[in-house]
C-alpha cells in the first residue's frame, strides 16, 4: 500500500508598495529559494499554499490596499484554499499590534528587518554568504538596486523613519558585488534607490560617496544604464552631475522630490531648503548636465496650504519645466510632527489641488515631447503589448514615465536596444520607428 507523500509548500510573494518593497521581496525569494522552497511572485495560479504580503504603510491609500489585500487571502484561507497568511513590511511594522487584533487569522506578522524570523516560519536559515542573489520580479532586463536602508530626515509629513529606522549604507564592495550578480542574470539597467540616496556613505565612510559609488558601478561590464532615484535636495553632493556627465552609461537622468514650491510650505514642511535656494540647485544641475531630465514630485494639501501656495507652484513648474512630474495628495500621519497640525484642506479640496497642478505639467509634457520629434533615441525594448513593442529612453525610468511606441516589422528582442526615430508625441508617450 502506498503512502500518501506529504505536499511540498509553495510560497506566493505578494508585493505593495514602492520600488525598495520590491526589492525586499527578491530577497526574501532568494533566500527562500536557497533554503529549497519553492517561490514565486504575485502568481495567478492557485499552485501554491503559503501567501507572505509584503505591505505599505506610506498614506492612507497604500495601507487600505494593504489591508484589503490581506483580508483577501485570508478569506482564500477560510475556504481551504491556503495553509498559511503571513504578513511583513512596512504596515506590519508600523501597526503589528492593531492588526493582530484586528485580523487574527494570520499566522504571523513581522516588521520590515525580520528577515532571519520569517525563515524560522519555514525552519529556514538565513544565508549571509547570498549577498546579493535575489529572485528577480522585474523583467530579466531591469532591476533595482537598493544602496541604503531608513533615513535620518525629519519631513514633516513623512513616517518612512518610523518603519525603516535610521540611515544604513550598504557597502560599496556588496554593491558592486550585487551590481555584477545581477549582469550575470542578464541585467542591463539598474535603478538605485534608497529612502535618500545622497546621504549614501556619511555613515560608513564619514563622507557621502554616492559619486565615488557611481563611478565604481559604471566599471561594471555589461551594465549598461545606471539611473538614480530620490535625491533630496538639501546639501545635494553636485560631484554626482560630474560622474553623470563623463560616464556614458550613467543615464543623465535625476528624480530629485522637491514637494513644493512655496517657501511657507517647504519650512512646514521642514524641508531644510528655501524656493531660492531650490532654483539655484535647478540652474546647476542643469548647467552640469546639458539635457538633464529632471523629475520631481510634488505634494498637495499640506496643511495650512492656501490657494496662493499652489499658484506659486503652478508658476514654479512654467518656469523650471522639469521633464516629469508625479504629485501626491497630503496624507495626514500619525507619529509625524506634521499630525500635530490640523488637516484642514478637505480631501476633495486636495484631489482638485493636485490635477489644476498635474494639468499645467500636462501642457508643459506635450510641449517637451513635441520638440522630440525627428529625434533619434537609443531605446530599451521593454515588452511586447497588444501587437506592438514598447520601450523607453534614458530619460525615462520604468513605471512612471513616458513610453515609446516602437513600430516596426522586425522581431525585437525584450530587454535588448534598439535606435528609435521619434514620429509622434503625445502628452506622455512617443511613438517612433526603428532605425539603423
Amino acid at each position: 500500500m502506498k503512502s500518501k507523500t506529504l505536499k511540498k509548500d509553495k510560497v506566493n510573494i505578494i508585493t505593495l508598495g514602492c520600488s525598495k518593497n520590491m526589492v525586499d521581496s527578491e530577497v526574501l525569494s532568494g533566500q527562500l529559494l536557497a533554503n529549497e522552497i519553492d517561490v514565486v511572485h504575485e502568481s495567478s495560479k492557485r499552485d501554491h499554499n503559503i501567501v507572505i504580503v509584503n505591505t505599505c504603510g506610506f498614506i492612507d491609500k497604500a495601507k487600505e490596499e494593504s489591508i484589503n489585500t490581506i483580508l483577501d487571502q485570508v478569506e482564500l484561507k477560510r475556504r481551504g484554499k491556503l495553509d498559511k497568511v503571513i504578513v511583513t513590511g512596512c504596515l506590519s511594522e508600523r501597526y503589528k499590534n492593531n492588526l493582530e487584533a484586528e485580523i487574527p487569522e494570520v499566522d504571523a506578522f513581522y516588521g520590515t528587518m525580520e528577515l532571519p524570523m520569517i525563515l524560522k516560519q519555514f525552519e529556514a536559515d538565513y544565508k549571509t554568504e547570498l549577498v546579493g542573489e535575489r529572485l528577480l520580479a522585474t523583467p530579466s532586463h531591469y532591476a533595482y538596486l537598493k544602496i541604503s536602508e531608513g533615513c535620518n530626515r525629519t519631513c514633516a509629513f513623512c513616517a518612512i523613519p518610523l518603519m525603516r529606522g535610521q540611515h544604513v549604507s550598504k557597502s560599496m564592495d556588496d554593491l558592486v558585488k550585487e551590481a555584477e550578480g545581477l549582469v550575470k542574470k542578464g541585467v542591463k539597467e539598474v535603478m538605485l534607490i534608497a529612502q535618500e540616496l545622497t546621504y549614501y556613505g556619511l555613515d560608513l565612510y564619514k563622507k557621502r560617496m554616492l559619486g565615488d559609488l557611481m563611478n565604481r558601478l559604471a566599471d561594471v561590464k555589461g551594465l549598461e544604464w545606471i539611473r538614480l532615484h530620490y535625491a533630496y535636495p538639501h546639501k545635494f553632493p553636485l560631484d554626482v552631475l560630474d560622474v553623470m556627465r563623463d560616464r556614458p552609461n550613467i543615464c543623465n537622468y535625476l528624480d530629485m522630490p522637491l514637494q513644493h514650491a512655496s517657501d511657507n510650505m517647504l519650512k512646514a514642511m521642514r524641508r531644510q531648503i528655501t524656493r531660492t535656494e531650490t532654483e539655484e540647485l535647478i540652474a546647476a544641475v542643469r548647467e552640469k548636465v546639458p539635457g538633464l531630465c529632471l523629475r520631481t514630485t510634488l505634494i498637495a494639501g499640506f496643511p495650512g496650504e492656501t490657494l496662493d501656495d499652489i499658484e506659486e507652484t503652478k508658476l514654479f513648474l512654467q518656469k523650471q519645466r522639469f521633464d516629469r512630474v508625479g504629485i501626491f495628495t497630503y496624507s495626514h500621519e500619525e507619529g509625524t510632527s506634521g499630525f500635530d497640525l490640523v488637516d484642514d484642506v478637505p480631501a476633495e479640496e486636495k484631489e482638485r489641488r493636485a490635477q489644476e497642478v498635474m494639468g499645467v505639467q500636462q501642457e508643459i509634457s506635450f510641449e517637451l515631447n513635441q520638440e522630440k520629434v525627428g529625434q533619434t533615441f537609443k531605446t530599451i525594448v521593454d515588452k511586447k503589448e497588444a501587437g506592438r513593442y514598447l520601450g523607453r529612453t534614458e530619460f525615462d525610468s520604468v513605471e512612471v514615465d513616458n513610453e515609446v511606441i516602437i513600430q516596426t516589422d522586425k522581431r525585437l528582442k525584450i530587454g535588448e536596444f534598439v535606435n528609435v526615430k521619434i514620429t509622434k508625441a503625445f502628452d506622455y508617450d512617443l511613438e517612433g520607428e526603428v532605425v539603423s
